[in-house]
């Protein structure tokens, strides 16, 4: 596993959902602020983003993607008018749009996260990603966009499994889009992952977490001496990286214990620990409560 695939199952629940609107004339729809992270995909024509809360308004055009990682209410409408007369989307699904004006064609979802333990990378990403449809620009990106259009279009067998994993497929586009185009007055990761050193080091761990990592094996691993392993490391990610590994570890385990009915001594051999104990000893540290007690918890 990679930081960026870690950050983004450590905290995936449940399957995104999604609908289909085509609207036209004069609308105006508002979504009301979520758990999880929100996304929109315009598929044909073009329309306004007014985010919540005195944010920047976003003219988005076809083939433009938008992500709202921290599920911020917001408004689409046909232009940047009063959005006091926003409509609740639910109220705005219908298949045809009203006569008169352009005509916009979206896929508006939501992905359900848990975000009890966020990784650093996710929690620092704006409240509005907004990636324009630019011609060479994330050929990945765009065709994920494509695939889901024509998965909407034609509605083929076996739609129910593909749309869900096209989506999920969506949201790792995204989140990478962001990491190569933010620069470091956005936020510390792109500077992270742009960093061979720390990215090495970060690959080690999140790929083999059990491991018994010591500062002076994830030098090694890192081709750096330890010295210069701890001074990048903890610059860029905030923590040293013993720290960090702790904190992933316990992250990873919550995640098992949430998703999974692994004894715990399963789940500690596999976090790391030498014996349920000791995993319950560092949990409980942390968490401040139980595994069993947590795990009780979340999946009620």
């Amino acid at each position: 596993m990679d930081v960026v695939s870690d950050a983004i199952s450590a905290v995936r629940i449940g399957q995104p959902s999604s609908n289909r609107l085509r609207v036209g004339g004069t609308w105006c729809t508002r979504f009301a602020p979520y758990e999880g992270a929100g996304f929109h995909v315009v598929l044909a024509g073009g329309c306004w983003l007014l985010p919540d809360e005195g944010g920047e308004p976003v003219t988005l055009g076809a083939g433009d993607v938008v992500l709202l990682p921290h599920g911020a209410g917001h408004v689409l409408a046909d232009g940047p008018s009063d959005t006091a007369r926003a409509v609740p989307f639910e109220e705005m699904r219908r298949p045809e749009g009203a006569p008169g004006g352009r005509e916009v064609e979206l896929l508006c979802g939501k992905y359900r996260l848990d975000r009890s333990r966020v990784h650093p990378l996710l929690a620092e990403l704006p409240q509005v990603v907004h990636l324009p449809n630019r011609v060479g620009s994330h050929p990945e990106l765009r065709a994920a966009v494509d695939l889901l259009a024509r998965e909407l279009d034609e509605r083929r067998p076996g739609s129910c499994l593909a749309l869900p994993s096209l989506l999920d497929l969506l949201l790792i586009y995204m989140v990478r889009a962001w990491t190569t185009e933010a620069d470091t007055a956005t936020g510390a990761w792109p500077a992270v992952l742009g960093d061979p050193v720390t990215t090495a080091a970060l690959r080690a761990l999140h790929s083999d977490p059990a491991a018994p990592w010591t500062n002076d094996r994830l030098a090694a691993e890192a081709g750096v001496s330890r010295a210069t392993l701890a001074r990048r490391f903890t610059a860029l990610v905030g923590r040293p990286p013993m720290a960090y590994l702790t904190w992933w570890r316990l992250t990873r385990t919550a995640a098992l214990l949430r998703d999974t009915d692994a004894p715990l001594a399963s789940v500690a051999r596999t976090a790391g620990y030498s014996s349920p104990y000791a995993l319950s000893h560092a949990f409980s540290r942390e968490f401040g409560v139980t595994p069993g007690r947590y795990r009780a918890t979340v999946r009620r």
